[in-house]
């Protein structure tokens, strides 16, 4: 059972934001997330504590610090970041959804300029904000993301310098999970995130969904957020590498055109010489990652991807039958958004 410590009733004017930040232990993280979220200029919103079942006074921290200013969903065990959105979500009231990460730092004008971008393009289903490295606010962690030709994603112009040239509003193909805003339409469309995920790529399949729904997503450089990169899971690590991989082989099944499916071992296999060349060469995440655990630790972590890949097969497939009904692009232009926003197996391997 969900404990509240709020009245559930609607008010006469919902907001137009729903801010949600989901928690699990990091209560050394919220003091500075929900000072910020409440001191902003655009007053319109409202605000969560969405905690996953914390044992080190989170919840009683945020409820004796600032009361019926922030509204605590407290879950009854940990549900990972799909699990524990899909239930606040609907308890939610704002006509955007924003989910944010609890390590986040964001300005005061954030929500103004998210509130100026929606009004430009009411269509759109998502918003990405400039996320900007918290220890190092002058360097990109991401601004929306990319996505590759197997179903791996990550953040678009992620460790760049911020010097100007990422300052255009435009089209991107899907928001980062660590501050992504969501029109209640669209998701009232769609459906909620992939609890089979549990963590990791959430994001991703929630925004392809977004996109085969007829939706665009447009990033707003004047809402500027300060994020700690895997500040929960740690940079690298065994359980990370299976849940991404993973899981962006379910991504993979669920959503690309057949033809790219067929096509998809290929580029994968192109990925892991990369990953390769880059552990010869001292570069990217796989020569970071074995520079802390042994290479066998990664390869083991493969392959309980592929396999528990293959274990919840069905259900994926099922699922993809099932949201087919949304589809409102074609398989052709689903396919040029792809292109639009892909990237190579040299910035998937290369690249921290």
């Amino acid at each position: 059972m969900v404990e509240t410590t709020y009245r559930e009733e609607e008010s006469a004017v919902n907001p137009l934001f729903s801010v949600l930040v989901i928690n699990w232990n990091g209560k050394h993280h919220l003091e500075v997330c929900f000072e910020s979220v409440l001191g902003q200029t655009f007053r319109d919103f409202e605000v969560f504590l969405v905690d996953n079942a914390s044992t080190d006074g989170s919840v009683e921290f945020i409820r004796e610090r600032y009361g019926e200013k922030v509204r605590c969903l407290v879950l009854p065990g940990n549900l990972g970041f799909a699990g524990a959105y899909n239930v606040a979500i609907p308890k939610s009231r704002g006509a955007y959804v924003i989910l944010l990460n609890n390590d986040t730092r964001v300005d005061r004008d954030w929500l103004r300029a998210l509130t100026e971008a929606v009004a430009r393009h009411p269509e759109a289903g998502m918003f990405t904000p400039k996320v900007l490295e918290y220890a190092d606010p002058e360097r990109i962690d991401n601004t929306g993301h990319v996505i590759y030709r197997d179903g791996l994603s990550r953040g678009r112009h992620r460790l760049e310098r911020d010097d100007g040239r990422f300052d255009r509003e435009e089209e991107v193909i899907f928001p980062s999970g660590c501050a992504g805003v969501y029109k209640r339409e669209m998701l009232d469309r769609i459906g909620l995130l992939d609890e089979m995920f549990f963590s990791f790529g959430e994001d991703t399949e929630l925004g392809l969904k977004g996109r085969w729904a007829g939706y665009r997503c447009y990033f707003v450089p004047g809402a500027r957020v300060y994020h700690k990169y895997s500040a929960t899971w740690g940079m690298y690590s065994p359980e990370k590498a299976f849940l991404v991989e993973r899981n962006r082989m379910w991504i993979l099944w669920k959503h690309f055109p057949v033809w790219n499916l067929l096509v998809s071992p290929w580029y994968t296999f192109w990925r892991y010489l990369h990953h390769l060349q880059g552990l010869l060469q001292k570069k990217g995440a796989t020569y970071r990652f074995a520079a802390q655990y042994p290479a066998r630790k990664l390869a083991l972590a493969l392959l309980r991807a592929h396999g528990s890949a293959f274990v919840g097969l069905p259900r994926v497939m099922a699922q993809r039958r099932k949201f087919s009904s949304c589809r409102k692009i074609s398989s052709a232009e689903f396919r040029r958004v792809l292109k639009r926003f892909g990237m190579s197996a040299v910035e998937v391997a290369m690249k921290d």
